[in-house]
């Protein structure tokens, strides 16, 4: 769906449609490509500034593209004190990122949480929608090999 076929399937667009817009856009994306927001501008009375600050505001939009498998990683008390910090150290390794980070080959991108609200498996991680308790280095390397593995077959 272009740009306009989104604006027009939306009827007349005001300012306060701007969060669906950009929900919509993400959804077709992964991320909010610069060019379709300039678009958005263009083709609407939301200006580029008003379009970047609500982008930039909210964390559930992205700018750049993410991985197919999101992975967070718990920093919460609970976590910390059973081995969160160790557990951030491994995923970095294993993907070979920083935390805020996509690895190259857009698989996987990496983030950390202050909570997952799971503290009784702490230390842990989520990977998309499902989470993994009580993890260390050995269980995290399998899991990402078994996701790498996924994606392998399916190409």
């Amino acid at each position: 769906m272009t740009v306009l076929e989104l604006l027009g399937s939306m009827g007349k667009v005001t300012p306060g449609d701007l969060i669906p817009i950009l929900q919509e856009v993400q959804n077709q994306y992964g991320y909010l490509p610069q060019g379709v927001l300039l678009e958005i501008s263009e083709h609407t009375i939301i200006p580029a500034s008003r379009i970047y600050g609500v982008a930039t505001f909210y964390e559930q939009f992205h700018l750049e593209p993410r991985g197919k498998h999101i992975i967070k990683c718990c920093r919460g008390t609970a976590c910390h004190v059973r081995g969160g910090s160790t557990l951030i150290k491994d995923i970095k390794n294993e993907l070979g990122i920083d935390e805020g980070e996509t690895t190259e080959d857009l698989q996987f991108t990496f983030e950390t949480v202050a909570c997952l609200g799971t503290c009784a498996l702490a230390p842990v991680m989520m990977v998309d929608d499902k989470y993994y308790g009580k993890m260390d280095a050995k269980k995290v390397k399998t899991l990402i090999a078994e996701l790498r593995s996924a994606v392998k077959e399916t190409a």
